[in-house]
């Protein structure tokens, strides 16, 4: 390649560490995306990010309304009560409408792809959690350190 054309990104490590809707799915979208364009993805769990892919809480995760900016509401406004469920099925109705699946969906998609997926070991020790309390697609719980070398010569997005 010449001086002027960037080297081609070849793997991707995404850590996903926010538990709401729109903490979930840029991560979940460019890890589909990289896999797509034929390069390996990672992707790590960590702090409310688990929410993602515990069997628990996969199906009922939330837009965050209070003290989100990207909503353009005031907080007060975004505290009322059921402002956060309203958000989230308008947002849900939208992604339907885009044929963009559902988080557990998306996760099986993702992990048939070959995309590696872990979750943070600790935060899954801070939050008395076991690899029992996630879905299939968990590869493993692994250390900071792991994830780097699972991640050594490629991209780190943090989402």
């Amino acid at each position: 390649m010449s001086a002027t054309t960037p080297e081609p990104i070849t793997k991707v490590s995404v850590i996903i560490s926010r538990g709401s809707l729109d903490g979930i799915y840029p991560g979940l979208i460019m890890a589909n995306g990289a896999r797509a364009e034929g390069i390996e993805a990672n992707l790590f769990f960590t702090f409310f990010g688990l929410d993602a892919v515990h069997t628990k809480r996969i199906e009922h995760i939330k837009v965050a309304t209070v003290g989100n900016p990207g909503m353009h509401i005031p907080t007060l406004l975004g505290g009322l009560p059921g402002m956060s469920a309203l958000a989230t099925h308008m947002m849900n109705k939208k992604m339907h409408e885009l044929d963009i699946p559902p988080i557990s969906e998306f996760i099986e998609m993702i992990g048939d792809t070959g995309a590696g997926m872990y979750a943070c070991k600790a935060s899954v020790d801070m939050f008395g959690l076991s690899k029992d309390d996630f879905v299939p697609q968990i590869q493993d719980i692994i250390t900071v350190g792991e994830f780097y070398e699972r991640a050594a010569g490629g991209q780190i997005i943090f989402t």
